[in-house]
């Protein structure tokens, strides 16, 4: 079935009317002097989302100027060029050229109906890039001729609706404005919120009802049985209403899948590949405002696989694959959330390269990359400015793009981003987002005084433990949850509000989570657990990192959202450091830990370094044999329960090599059983020490025997 493609334009349409202000209003911060890297990384980002848009619907004109503009902006980002008043003057002209072209297909001209791009302008933006003389360009004003200027040649962008060639029956739909039915969802959100103060009325009722003589009492109560009979009948016709408010903005995955699985043949065309693409799960429904920013990731996500990942005809051959790669784009619904993944079954991502880049590119030292798990070595692509291609063309290689992705999915997606790859059988990108950003479950917690809140999905569980239990971690107060060491931090210094001290008593824990780090945060109280309207900041508040949103409690109160990616980020920040003593002096010794838990291997690395040794991680077993053969450590320390290898196999292989027959080797597990210690012994190990009285004293007392 052929594709609407005016459909298609459409969206671009709407999406250049988000990126064109940003051009605009990042043009004008150059020319008053702010040239700060991610400023120059925004306009970056916009000119190459609209080049690679354009360029898969084959919008020449709009594709050459930005991509012309693209040029002159990676010459600022990578410092060749300055913001001169004369590039600024172009950048400018270049913005003009592209609002007029996107304003002709807003009032409906095809592809083949826009005129050609300027040349001179691409010249001279190529030109500036280059550090050439810049040509004179007269502005795009004094170029249009005068026959061609209608009334509507000033009009804002994309404010007519474009007409679809398959219109729907009038009995069937009515077109409403997507304001309006944002206002509605809106105002039923403040509907909603206001409905759950009644639950407290109610409350209240029954206690005054309690506090009056029994005399009194009986119509008192009958009135408190009669309001929380209605409030109750209420409450599933209310969440229902806005159920349905919310449906009417819901659209199906198919508009962002069609046109990718449109365009992966012309774009493997042009790269000299073939390419199927298989899509399932396209009618899956998620909100509007997720639809909208969706469709940049995976486009990054199809030009990645497409030019990085997916090999050609020839390459395949001799690796004994099928001319034609394969490239699936699945989504399911797993719960409260959505999981879309996009696979191929290319060459996959090549580590060493990977290395190699970002050393180059000084994004790590060498010291710090041997630091690096697989895992976290993989995930150095969505740096900033990271790209593998050894050459820069107009498809990619500009190191943008991926972190758009994970700035997208993880920040303003409130979702998760999971990268897998083996060499020569492909990679896997898996998203997993919210259903809406509209509406979320809430956890309310009381810290300091103050009504705090946390998205569900950041939220890992609930706990108690006694603080008398916690063990001392190079200067950390850490949690023993299962196989994981987990950082403790009271929630209220966290945020500057006045805090109970960590020593006494039992304290209530809110783990909260996000990919492989955990954090368990001291709160006060659990407050209340339900679905609530999510409000944006308002202008003036969106500065705080800390804050994602707002959510309204009982009459007119607002509660702050916390942006748990921040608060990890500040608990490392923050984290206590440990000074050596004149018993802690250095030594040369190199320690190589093995376990899957990130927090586990970062708080026996802190230790560990607190005395002075130095330490290498690994993510589980087959990473931490690759490591320990390609280097040459003084002593290894591994967890049991791994994936791949777990650290009993670990354990056996070292001991077959000659290098590690005789090397300390000690396991940190939970196993607790005498059996698991008698196999610890079989296999090597030196010593086996259970991570629920784990005693950093011990380990480091254990450590200074075995080395000598």
């Amino acid at each position: 079935m052929a594709l609407d493609m005016r459909r298609f334009i459409q969206r671009f349409i709407e999406e250049a009317a988000d990126h064109l202000p940003r051009l605009r209003e990042g043009i004008e911060a150059l020319e008053q002097g702010d040239t700060h890297p991610e400023r120059v990384n925004e306009l970056f980002r916009a000119a190459h989302t609209l080049k690679g848009s354009s360029r898969m619907l084959k919008l020449t004109p709009i594709t050459a100027v930005a991509h012309s503009t693209e040029e002159l902006l990676s010459a600022l980002r990578d410092g060749t060029q300055t913001a001169t008043p004369d590039i600024t003057g172009l950048l400018n002209q270049a913005t003009d050229a592209l609002s007029d072209l996107i304003n002709r297909l807003a009032q409906g001209a095809s592809s083949t109906e826009l005129p050609d791009a300027d040349a001179q302008l691409c010249l001279a933006l190529e030109n500036a890039a280059a550090g050439k003389p810049l040509p004179t360009v007269p502005p795009l004003s004094a170029k249009v001729d005068p026959a061609e200027m209608t009334e509507n040649t000033a009009a804002p962008l994309a404010t007519k609706p474009v007409p679809s060639s398959q219109e729907l029956h009038l009995s069937d739909t009515v077109r409403v404005r997507l304001d309006r039915l944002d206002d509605v969802i809106r105002l039923m959100g403040e509907v909603l919120s206001g409905h759950h103060h009644l639950h407290s009325l109610v409350e209240q009722a029954r206690l005054l009802g309690v506090s009056l003589p029994s005399e009194q009492q009986a119509p008192v109560n009958a009135f408190s049985r009669e309001l929380k009979d209605s409030v109750l009948s209420q409450d599933g016709l209310m969440s229902d209403l806005h159920d349905r408010a919310l449906q009417m903005r819901m659209l199906p995955l198919s508009v962002v899948f069609d046109p990718l699985a449109q365009m992966t043949r012309d774009l493997a065309h042009s790269l000299g590949k073939q390419v199927t693409c298989r899509v399932r799960g396209s009618e899956i429904e998620l909100d509007r405002q997720m639809i909208d920013c969706l469709s940049n990731p995976l486009i990054h996500l199809l030009r990645n696989a497409l030019d990085h990942g997916l090999e050609t005809p020839g390459e395949r051959q001799a690796a004994g694959k099928p001319a034609q790669g394969q490239l699936s784009l699945e989504a399911w619904q797993d719960g409260s959330s959505v999981v879309i993944e996009m696979r191929d079954d290319g060459a996959g991502i090549c580590l060493t390269t990977v290395r190699q880049k970002a050393l180059t590119k000084q994004l790590l030292s060498e010291e710090q990359l041997l630091t690096l798990t697989e895992q976290e070595t993989l995930e150095l692509i969505f740096l900033p400015g990271f790209s593998t291609k050894p050459l820069i063309t107009d498809f990619s290689g500009r190191g943008v793009g991926m972190d758009v992705v994970k700035r997208t999915v993880i920040d303003e997606l409130n979702g998760d981003l999971r990268l897998t790859s083996q060499a020569g059988k492909g990679t896997r990108f898996t998203l997993r987002l919210p259903l809406s950003l509209a509406m979320m479950r809430v956890l309310l917690v009381s810290v300091g005084g103050v009504t705090l809140g946390v998205t569900a999905p950041y939220v890992s569980e609930l706990v108690e433990h006694p603080s008398d239990n916690f063990i001392d971690a190079a200067g950390q107060k850490t949690l023993i949850l299962r196989n994981e060491f987990v950082p403790v931090v009271s929630l209220a210094e966290l945020v500057g509000l006045p805090s109970s001290h960590l020593s006494q008593g039992s304290l209530l824990l809110l783990v909260v989570h996000q990919r492989h780090q955990k954090l368990a945060l001291v709160i006060d109280a659990l407050v209340d657990e339900r679905d609530m309207v999510i409000k944006p900041l308002p202008a003036h508040l969106r500065h705080l990192p800390m804050v994602s949103g707002m959510v309204t409690l009982g009459r007119n109160m607002l509660v702050s959202l916390l942006h748990v990616p921040t608060l990890l980020e500040y608990s490392r920040r923050y984290a206590p450091l440990v000074k050596q003593t004149s018993a802690q002096l250095p030594t040369a010794h190199r320690i190589l830990v093995v376990d899957d838990s990130l927090n586990t291997r970062e708080i026996e690395k802190d230790v560990l370094e607190a005395w002075g040794y130095q330490v290498t991680l690994a993510e589980n077993g087959r990473d931490g044999l690759n490591k320990a053969l390609a280097d040459s450590f003084d002593a290894v320390l591994t967890d049991v329960e791994m994936p791949v290898m777990d650290g009993f196999a670990l354990t056996a292989s070292l001991r077959e090599n000659e290098h590690y027959r005789y090397k300390p080797i000690i396991i940190i597990t939970s196993r607790e059983k005498e059996a698991d210690r008698r196999r610890g012994i079989e296999v090597g190990a030196d010593a086996y020490i259970v991570k629920g009285s784990f005693d950093q004293n011990n380990l480091v007392d254990t450590l200074k025997a075995l080395l000598g």
